[in-house]
């Protein structure tokens, strides 16, 4: 499975992501941010059962971010077409971050970072990831290399 199929997301800003003025409201990069991250698990063939949380359908391990940071680099209006490009990496057996570059019409736009730690429902303290995760992980370290 070619890497870019799931690290490389493409997207429109639409009216409802702008502000008075026009032009992208700041909060909208990093929900785009992270649906990127959920498209991207769903390209490579991780369901959002297996990470997300349901009604009554709890999940042994939750993989709630600890850090997150945006940075603008250019206004982005409504029509604008994007690619969002991921970087995910492993930090330790129990965290990762993922790195999101976004470009519009060849230009670098925006950056934007989510970092993960992987923890036990029940106790609320650090696990190792999930099995999923590390195949994704992995997986991404893999195309990112070669």
């Amino acid at each position: 499975m070619a890497s870019s199929h799931w690290l490389q997301i493409d997207r429109t800003v639409r009216f409802g992501d702008t502000d008075a003025a026009g032009v992208m409201h700041f909060h909208q990069l990093l929900r785009w941010c992270h649906e990127a991250y959920e498209e991207s698990l769903a390209r490579y063939g991780i369901s959002a059962e297996e990470i997300f949380p349901r009604p009554g359908q709890p999940l042994a391990v939750a993989l709630p971010i600890v850090h997150c940071s945006a940075d603008y680099r250019h206004p982005l209006v409504c029509g604008d077409q994007l690619r969002v490009w991921l970087q995910p990496e492993r930090l330790d057996p129990g965290s990762f971050e993922v790195r999101y570059s976004l470009r519009c019409d060849g230009h670098d736009v925006a950056t934007g970072l989510t970092r993960h730690v992987a923890i036990t429902v029940e106790t609320r303290r650090r696990c190792p990831l999930p099995l999923a995760i590390q195949r994704w992980l992995e997986a991404s370290n893999l195309s990112a290399a070669g």
